[in-house]
């Protein structure tokens, strides 16, 4: 039977309640009634209860007050507010102390019943979990004491590689364990919530013990039941299985279903979220320890990605491009320039789901998206020298638990830079006018690069373009586009040894001849001449 306590400062709802309400059939008991929060709280602290139904207006101390003090000093306890105010200011206060079910009145008995039922089955399934924990508790306690925990110490040596193994075999022989097999596989096991992909509260931190040793258990069972190997716990808690067969062709295959029917069974048991490293194989036992580096270190990827998953060092793993994810920061510089919303969010889309098919590092994924913030920065600050970038967003990005989490940051920010781009107020012909700037200084190297090829890419007219272009920059398209190139002959004159004929075609120009003539009429120098002085 559950315990209840009545809270109404109305003597005649809490005798209509304590009446019309089937309580023990229900399956709980009716504790006791209260007026007011006041003489709840302190009965609260004489006779604890499961479940205190409170109305919300009353004198001293009300519904609200009473949920927080249960909130905070009673967690264990269920809170059902009845009401006659609909306000949704109560409601979310509700949610903020977790209150259960929030009911307006009138309240039927009947209703009021079909409440207690549901509270009586979730407190049912909390118990049953407790009594479940209190149990594994106990067979933890007798496990620390017993010779499976200096197995498992025993087989932690072997794979670190940090005993002999000569010495490692015959402590296993005393306890009747024998690793024998043609070929060998480490695999490491992580429970996602305790791997720092989440935020934890110290309760969750105490039972990571007790969880790691659920873990093993199930996985020891299913390693039996196949007669695959051994599963234990090394010195950190994380659960481990060395895999050892005489049968090297099928063993990769068997591996892989063995942790996957692993992950499968932790979930259903304990609604755990497990994610697993499978190393490499190795033929011999003084190897192990090479197995075991590789499967801790494949489950670093959980940051791209995310939870769950069964990494294989041994499959085949798409490369990351970093020429591709150069061509992204081109063309989110050129849809914040175009102030094209969509087409930012399917180039972020794009960026995530690539980071996510290659196996890219933490630091890779953090250093790269970095930039995309800067480059967001920068092309937004061209046209609002307001919008600014503080360390708290950059260091966001860093303190992101995971590739999801600091895509969401990215986001924002890049919403963020598309109001402020919009606020700014550039007409149509000086984005174009920007627009094509962009696209002159990623192609001046082109050397049919033509005004009628630009004003294709703006989808736009040579006239046109021509006013729009000259009115925004002062100059022509070809005045510019040289400019552009002389700058970047300059560059290489200054920076390397090349000769003029291989600078004028790195900077546009098929013929040197023209590149030198061109390039003493903006100077008032020759290629060499300039090239000697510096």
């Amino acid at each position: 039977m559950y315990k209840v306590l009545l809270v109404d400062d109305e003597i005649l709802v809490r005798e209509a309640i304590s009446a019309k309400i089937q309580w023990q059939q229900l399956g709980f008991e009716l504790a006791g009634d209260c007026e007011n929060g006041k003489d709840a709280i302190e009965f609260l602290e004489e006779t604890p209860v499961d479940v205190v139904l409170t109305d919300i207006c009353m004198p001293y101390v009300d519904g609200m007050a009473l949920s927080k003090y249960i909130y905070e000093n009673m967690p264990q306890t269920t809170t059902i507010i009845f009401s006659g105010y609909g306000d949704f200011d109560y409601a979310k206060q509700a949610i903020q102390y977790k209150v259960a079910e929030y009911i307006l009145k009138p309240v039927t008995a009947k209703e009021l019943s079909e409440v207690l039922s549901r509270i009586k089955g979730k407190l049912d399934g909390e118990r049953r979990q407790e009594e479940k924990l209190d149990e594994l508790t106990k067979v933890y306690h007798n496990y620390t004491k017993n010779e499976a925990l200096i197995v498992s110490r025993i087989l932690s040596r072997l794979v670190m590689g940090t005993q002999a193994v000569e010495t490692s075999l015959q402590e296993l022989e005393e306890f009747g364990v024998s690793v024998v097999g043609l070929v060998y596989r480490v695999v490491t096991i992580d429970i996602d919530v305790y791997s720092g992909l989440y935020e934890i509260d110290d309760e969750l931190k105490k039972e990571s013990a007790l969880m790691s040793f659920v873990v093993e258990n199930i996985s020891s069972e299913i390693v039996d039941n196949h007669k695959a190997g051994l599963a234990y716990r090394d010195s950190d808690n994380r659960v481990c299985i060395l895999f050892f067969t005489n049968k090297p062709k099928e063993f990769a295959t068997e591996v892989s279903s063995i942790c996957r029917e692993i992950k499968d069974t932790v979930y259903q048991a304990m609604k755990l979220s497990v994610s697993m490293g499978i190393g490499i194989s190795v033929n011999k036992l003084e190897n192990l320890s090479k197995s075991y580096d590789s499967a801790a270190k494949i489950l670093k990827y959980r940051y791209t990605k995310g939870s769950g998953v069964i990494f294989d060092c041994e499959k085949l793993r798409p490369v990351e491009n970093p020429m591709e994810l150069e061509r992204n920061l081109k063309d989110i510089a050129s849809a914040v320039r175009g102030r094209d919303k969509e087409l930012l969010e399917d180039i972020l889309n794009h960026i995530e789901e690539r980071i996510k098919a290659g196996y890219v590092t933490r630091n890779r994924t953090v250093a790269y998206l970095q930039q995309v913030l800067r480059i967001l920065h920068e092309i937004v600050y061209e046209t609002n020298e307001n919008f600014k970038l503080q360390d708290s967003d950059v260091s966001g990005i860093t303190e992101a638990r995971s590739l999801t989490e600091a895509m969401k940051l990215i986001r924002n920010y890049a919403k963020a830079g598309m109001e402020a781009v919009s606020e700014a107020g550039y007409s149509s012909g000086e984005l174009q006018a920007i627009m094509a700037m962009d696209y002159i200084k990623e192609n001046y190297n082109n050397p049919d690069l033509s005004l009628n090829q630009i004003c294709s890419y703006l989808s736009i007219s040579t006239s046109r373009f021509s006013s729009i272009f000259k009115e925004a920059t002062g100059k022509t398209f070809m005045e510019v586009l040289t400019n552009v190139r002389m700058e970047r002959a300059k560059q290489l004159l200054r920076q390397t040894s090349l000769k003029n004929y291989e600078i004028a075609e790195r900077v546009g120009f098929s013929d040197p001849h023209y590149f030198s003539i061109a390039f003493k009429k903006m100077t008032g120098k020759t290629p060499k001449e300039y090239a000697r002085e510096i």
